[in-house]
């Protein structure tokens, strides 16, 4: 949220010049940490939150409010200046109305009159219609203003007041008291809490600035008070060469008067502290510094170097100049001051500069972008324009996406020699890849495709990804396919190139599957079981096996054993009993690798 300042709320204000703020931690600092951690120990009856928002009775320095899990009607704010880092005094108002803020400031000048100010917000939304602050100032205790309801607006304002202080005081303990109830509402945020000397407007005479020509008789500057009550005004002239950030004391200037002469050209700012006598002007709590004034010395010379490659030229004071040399001009400045104007050229000899570069064409024929890059220039010297197509780029750019066809280019140094020259993007041929022909293969036979490709490959894709399991990188596939498909390879070159495959798999499904029609229970090791046979993976398990005789009676049963063991199957006993010879029905259900399940029956002839 953008938050603007009003001053419309201030009791009686200061008309004239303010000195610094004596309270230097009135804007309660800045970090990088959401919430100070440390208690500063400010509010007297609150409780310190580090962990926000505070609820009632407790008070948080924070920079935002915006990263909090907020109360509801709470708006999101920073504190009351450009710093994004800057603190600000959040208050949950206690339920009973009295201090929140208390500080001591010492050091303080008698019969001096100073302005007690702070910025206020209330953290209630617009049209939330709760409780509203009431914030009084307080002086050792006695209340000296107080702000009334502090509207809903989403606005930081700016209240405050001024004072005198008694003779021979020289310390103040300054407070601020919230008079409304808590509860709902009544929550606010204060920032930039100032306790500054006020005096008389201050100004100097000749106004805020003046321009100075070298030849110009000396500048007498006036120090002038407006309304002063001061009945013995001492002053201290100042003055800064870094736009106003410092200022420092002028030794000696402590007149209404100071006189500018210093001829050097420059921009120079001066003020001047005052203050009710000798003592008190040497108090930074008892001053007030003036408006400021800026004076610009205009330089009588002014010298412009150049250097230009040869065969280009300067136009300098209505004149064209393309060789070495030193030339002046002279003319009135907008000012009316004499000044002379001096180009020193130096024409560098033209030593053809050339350059190297790179060129990558289109890797891929379905991918018809080249790049283009400078390696280095020769014969010049930097910085270097480089424009490619008629546009701009730094020189050591990579310029991709260039379609297929010449382009031009020019390299312009720092004296302006420059080189122009084209390049060609070609366009690229097409590689290949390929995992094979197309196969027939039986049920549970391994197929194994191996991609060939006529560059090398960086990764390969296999699918379809609900039959194939392969990592990225899978250089050769193996597979028992169970049904017909199509198999496709999708590859990446190093270039980002890629191309594709595919090959298809036809698979006939054949049942590797042998019941014998007889078998000899002797005990002999030698066809003494009846069981099932056949070719894996073709043939998985035995789902289930049932032998009756020839009445229909079932004498044997087995489920879920798999084929092609010796000892499996029925060994021509009924409930122990070895059985005579004789023919006996079965019924076999056989599970296939396609998962399909084919029943067989038939007769085997038991033979004793």
């Amino acid at each position: 949220m953008l938050i603007t300042i009003s001053i419309t709320g201030k009791g009686q204000v200061c008309s004239g010049n303010l000195g610094e703020n004596i309270f230097t931690d009135g804007d309660f600092g800045k970090g990088v940490d959401n919430v100070l951690q440390t208690d500063p120990k400010i509010a007297p009856g609150y409780i310190y939150e580090t962990s926000p928002p505070p609820q009632d009775g407790k008070y948080t320095i924070t920079n935002s409010t915006g990263v909090w899990s907020l109360f509801a009607g709470w708006i999101r704010i920073y504190d009351n200046s450009s710093d994004p880092q800057g603190y600000m005094m959040v208050v949950n108002a206690s339920n009973n109305p009295g201090l929140f803020y208390t500080n001591e400031i010492n050091g303080l000048c008698a019969n001096t009159v100073y302005e007690f100010s702070a910025d206020v917000i209330n953290l209630i939304n617009t049209g939330g219609n709760m409780i509203k602050p009431n914030v009084s100032f307080l002086l050792n205790g006695v209340n000296m203003y107080t702000t009334g309801p502090i509207p809903e607006n989403e606005t930081w304002m700016t209240y405050g007041f001024t004072f005198e202080t008694l003779p021979d005081q020289d310390s103040l303990t300054l407070s601020l008291r919230n008079n409304a109830p808590g509860g709902n509402g009544n929550d606010l945020a204060i920032d930039n809490i100032s306790f500054r000397p006020c005096g008389p407007k201050a100004i100097i005479a000749q106004g805020e600035s003046l321009f100075f020509c070298i030849d110009d008789a000396p500048v007498i500057l006036d120090a002038n008070l407006i309304n002063s009550t001061y009945n013995n005004p001492v002053y201290q002239w100042q003055i800064s060469t870094d736009g106003g950030s410092t200022w420092t004391d002028i030794v000696g200037e402590i007149s209404n008067l100071y006189t500018h002469s210093n001829s050097i050209s420059g921009i120079y700012h001066y003020r001047y502290l005052v203050a009710n006598g000798n003592q008190n002007v040497l108090n930074d709590k008892c001053r007030v510094s003036s408006d400021e004034i800026k004076i610009e010395v205009i330089p009588k010379y002014t010298n412009y170097v150049d250097t230009i490659c040869q065969g280009l030229s300067v136009e300098f004071a209505n004149t064209t100049y393309t060789s070495s040399g030193t030339y002046y001009d002279s003319l009135l400045n907008f000012l009316g001051c004499d000044s002379i104007i001096v180009l020193d050229l130096t024409v560098m000899p033209d030593i053809q500069m050339y350059s190297s570069h790179t060129v990558i064409n289109p890797p891929c024929s379905d991918i018809q972008i080249g790049i283009f890059s400078i390696d280095s220039v020769f014969n010049a010297t930097g910085p270097y324009e480089l424009n490619f197509d008629d546009s701009s780029y730094g020189i050591n750019d990579n310029i991709d996406n260039l379609s297929v066809g010449k382009h031009y280019y020019t390299i312009k140094d720092r004296y302006g020699c420059s080189f122009s020259d084209s390049i060609q993007i070609n366009p690229s041929g097409s590689f290949t890849l390929t995992i094979g022909n197309d196969q027939t293969v039986e049920l549970g036979e391994d197929v194994i495709l191996i991609p060939e490709a006529s560059i090398e490959l960086d990764n390969y894709i296999w699918g379809p990804p609900d039959i194939i399991n392969c990592e990225n990188d899978c250089n050769e596939l193996l597979i028992t396919p169970i049904s017909s498909t199509y198999i496709y390879i999708e590859a990446t070159s190093d270039l980002n190139c890629t191309i594709y495959d595919s090959v298809m798999i036809t698979v006939i499904k054949s049942r590797k599957v042998y019941i014998p029609n007889a078998f000899t229970p002797n005990n002999d090791g030698l066809n003494d079981y009846f069981s099932v046979f056949g070719l894996i993976p073709n043939v998985q398990k035995i789902n289930n096996m049932q032998i009756f005789d020839r009445w229909g009676k079932m004498i044997f049963e087995q489920n879920n054993f798999v084929p092609n063991e010796p000892n499996t199957g029925w060994d021509g006993t009924m409930d122990g009993e070895y059985l005579i010879t004789g023919s006996f029905v079965y019924n076999i259900d056989v599970l296939f690798l396609d998962n399909e399940t084919i029943n067989y029956q038939g007769v085997v002839t038991l033979i004793r």
